[in-house]
Formats: C-alpha cells, structure tokens, sequence
C-alpha cells in the first residue's frame, strides 16, 4: 500500500534527520520492539487518518501531532471515532518520541526528537493537505 510505504518512510527519514540535528552518535537505524510496536500501530491507523488528512478536517499541527482542525469536515456520527483515532495517534506519537530519545541512549533528547518529527512530519505533507506554521493552518 502506498500510504504504508509513505509512513515507514517517513519514520525512517526522520529518524535519520533527528540524529544529524541532534548531533547524535546514536544509532541511526534505531528500532525496538516498543518503535517496531508504535510504527505498526501508526501504520494500521493511517488508512483511518488519511481520508481526514485529505478532507482537511485534520491536520498536522506544528507541535508533532495531528488536530482535528476542522469538526464540520467529518459527519455529526462519525466525529466520536474521529477524535478516538486522533488521540490514539497523538498517544504512538509521543511514545514514538519518547522511545527514540531512550533508544539512542539519552531520554532528555526527547524535545529534540519531536521538533525534528514536527518540522519533517510537515515538510512531507502531502499536497493539499492542512498543516499548522508560524502563521496558522496553511494548506499545503
């Protein structure tokens, strides 16, 4: 599937991109079961997510989430499980952050792994979909 293909490349693009940021000696092919675990979950969840991405009801936002920017882009009955598969990727998400600062053997880099994963998470967008910059929602 190509969305699937485009996750595990993202992740491994930033992976790459957090350890030249950071100035890390760490292991750039970094993977645990507890990483393996998060991007198998972010995985299953993208072909949930990528109708919204491309609605534009959600977007990426600028802190290395996804928000529901706009509640009118998904149906009255539909917006329950919305909100359940946004706050379960927000949840892989900053475990998946966590779980890299530790895996390279420094928890306190954390901060650094998620504005690296904002900013590429961003870059990577596909077009017309909604991402959150110094100047609000933009559509990309």
């Amino acid at each position: 599937m190509k969305t699937t293909n485009m996750i595990f490349g993202w992740i491994g693009a930033l992976l790459l991109s957090f350890a030249s940021l950071a100035g890390a000696q760490g292991n750039l092919e970094v993977n645990t079961p507890a990483i393996e675990a998060l991007k198998q979950s972010m995985q299953q969840r993208h072909a949930q997510l990528a109708p919204l991405y491309a609605s534009g009801a959600v977007g990426l936002a600028a802190d290395g989430t996804v928000a529901l920017r706009d509640a009118s882009g998904v149906p009255l009955a539909q917006r329950g499980q919305a909100s359940a598969w946004i706050a379960a990727e927000n949840a892989d998400r900053v475990a998946l952050y966590r779980e890299i600062a530790r895996a390279n053997g420094h928890p306190e880099w954390e901060p650094d792994v998620r504005k690296t994963f904002a900013q590429r998470w961003i870059e990577r967008a596909q077009p017309g979909w909604w991402v959150q910059g110094g100047a609000g929602w933009v559509r990309k």
